[in-house]
């Protein structure tokens, strides 16, 4: 299963792709796969299965990696407390270059906080604010996000911008090398601070039929100097995309 692991998808998926914000009480499975571009130097590429489990209830939600249940639930406002399973990681054991697989792993892992949306006739307004719950980074990331959403008939176009703020807790876990590291590897130590990462996103959408849709989410996200400057690290930035499909019942 190595060729399934994601290294590194800084993007928040669940809160980006296939976002339920139909109000109604519904249920929608299927299957997707997200493609994840390494950002790290020797790392490769990766493509993860994962099921598509969707379901909206009027207290409780759940979107394939994350689930929450709703403060607040109206036709313009959702607030909700959220978990968030991240996938987020580093094995060095899959890295190609001599020098990188000396370094510590970087695990997976969950993510808790607070998640909130406006819809309006002016577009769709999205943020995340979420802290590391099993000690592994003990960091937290707040995604902001701003989209337009067009409407061809079944067919549905999603342009957006936003950025991603990361605390330095989290970019020393995923991106920083330590002291002991950089004498058993000759990697040179680093310790960034908190970033702010701009990125685009689109995504497509068409029902194929009443109760049959397919999906195309893609984003690119601009490294931060934070990031980008870590010896970790020989991309400026990082593209991911999701796609699948789903039936709802």
């Amino acid at each position: 299963m190595n060729q399934f692991k994601l290294k590194a998808l800084t993007a928040i998926i669940p809160c980006i792709f296939f976002a339920n914000t139909a109000a109604a009480e519904s249920l929608s499975v299927g299957a997707s796969v997200i493609y994840a571009q390494s950002p790290y130097r020797g790392g490769q590429d990766r493509y993860l299965p994962i099921p598509v489990i969707n379901y909206e209830g009027e207290n409780f939600w759940f979107r394939s990696l994350q689930g929450g249940y709703y403060l607040w639930k109206d036709p313009e406002n959702q607030l909700s407390l959220t978990l968030l399973g991240s996938p987020q990681q580093y094995d060095p054991d899959d890295n190609d270059l001599g020098d990188m697989k000396g370094l510590d792993k970087r695990r997976m892992t969950l993510m808790g906080g607070a998640t909130y949306s406006h819809m309006a006739d002016w577009g769709i307004l999205r943020t995340a604010l979420l802290g590391d719950v099993l000690n592994n980074s003990n960091g937290i990331i707040w995604d902001l996000t701003y989209l337009y959403r067009f409407k061809f008939g079944d067919f549905s176009l999603t342009p957006g911008i936003g950025a991603m703020w990361n605390s330095a807790n989290q970019n020393r876990y995923y991106y920083g090398v330590s002291s002991h590291e950089a004498a058993r590897t000759g990697i040179s130590r680093y310790q960034p601070d908190d970033s702010w990462s701009p990125y685009v996103e689109l995504s497509a959408s068409y029902q194929v039929a009443p109760q049959w849709n397919v999906s195309l989410v893609g984003r690119y996200t601009r490294f931060d100097s934070e990031i980008k400057d870590s010896p970790m690290i020989d991309k400026s930035g990082q593209t991911t995309l999701w796609t699948g499909f789903s039936y709802t019942f």
